[in-house]
């Protein structure tokens, strides 16, 4: 057991007395200068070599971090010193946005749950840029995009296409986030009436960028818990026929049933953690029903243990992310969630 893993309860009671986004910077800062100052051996448990080839990548343990903790890649190197097989970076837009007024991320420690309504907040995808032309990562790195809130939803496709041009040459894979709830007419992206012609777009786009830089990167597209079962049978038709190389399921959801009775439960935004395990596996299972080994599936949505992590590779995943989990459980969860599925669905 690491040092950290094994002082986190102590470290976690000091910052839960803070603002949830104040005690969430302050963390990553303090990870930015463990990894430069070469004390994250002093933190990180072992974590082993479980190497995995999804979406034609080469994933060094299934396990990674979900889109949101970083925003504009400012953290990198400390959060891959966890042990993360890959890291999503991520949501961002066309240009800067700062994203919901504060207090915008709450607690429900009795429900191992967060609440946010963050809303996109980040520094542009020029800064994103930016970020990594400075720094030398080689890990597998997801670049998470989305539109600026006050672009028309009918023109959200074009902030799609502009990030994608930019981030590509930097992306080993790109997730299109059109599930987020906290963007107004977001999900409307996922009806069948929009899907089709957004990711016919972006296919178009990803072909021409492969052959301008000579490298095919796939295209993840992130989608909401809160379907049902004949709109994911639809959506999975919709993704088999454009052919996207692979899904994330799922982003955070707006039901409060397993919550409603909890402090800030009816606070508005995407509800993550322990409540939305059962909903997320459920989204997997029968969209793995629908799409088989075609399109790999990354399973996100209240992992808290490796068996947790476990039982969505069982549901149908081919990989796992973890967030909020992070939060309530610190640094031994990766090590975990890595040692759990290990050799799973082999």
């Amino acid at each position: 057991m690491s040092v950290l893993s094994f002082l986190y309860p102590l470290v976690r009671a000091y910052l839960f007395r803070m603002d949830a986004e104040t005690a969430h910077n302050l963390t990553l800062r303090f990870l930015d200068a463990a990894v430069h100052t070469d004390l994250t051996c002093c933190f990180v448990p072992h974590i082993p070599n479980t190497p995995r080839t999804v979406m034609g990548l080469i994933f060094p343990n299934l396990v990674g971090l979900a889109a949101g903790l970083d925003k504009n890649g400012d953290y990198i190197h400390g959060l891959a010193a966890l042990g993360f097989g890959f890291i999503e970076i991520g949501t961002v837009t066309p240009r800067p946005q700062p994203g919901n007024p504060r207090t915008r991320l709450f607690r429900l420690p009795q429900a191992d749950a967060l609440i946010n309504r963050m809303g996109f907040n980040n520094h542009g995808v020029d800064a994103l840029i930016t970020n990594l032309r400075s720094i030398c990562y080689r890990g597998v790195l997801g670049l998470n995009i989305g539109k600026n809130a006050d672009t028309p939803i009918e023109y959200a496709v074009n902030d799609y296409l502009y990030c994608l041009e930019r981030v590509y040459p930097f992306a080993s894979y790109v997730a299109i986030n059109i599930s987020s709830p906290n963007t107004k007419n977001l999900r409307q992206l996922q009806a069948p009436d929009e899907l089709p012609a957004l990711l016919k777009a972006l296919k178009e786009k990803q072909h021409r960028l492969a052959d301008l830089h000579g490298k095919q990167v796939p295209l993840a597209l992130k989608i909401a818990p809160d379907l049902n079962e004949e709109q994911i049978k639809l959506l999975a038709d919709i993704l088999l026929k454009h052919r996207v190389d692979g899904v994330i399921a799922t982003n955070t959801t707006l039901l409060r049933t397993a919550v409603q009775s909890l402090p800030y439960s009816q606070e508005d935004g995407g509800l993550s953690g322990r409540p939305l395990f059962n909903p997320s596996n459920w989204v997997i299972q029968k969209l793995h029903m629908q799409l088989g080994d075609a399109i790999p599936i990354i399973g996100v949505g209240g992992i808290l243990s490796g068996q947790d992590a476990h039982a969505k590779l069982m549901a149908g995943a081919s990989l796992v992310q973890i967030y909020t989990g992070l939060i309530y459980r610190g640094p031994r969860l990766v090590s975990e969630c890595v040692r759990a599925t290990a050799g799973c669905c082999d």
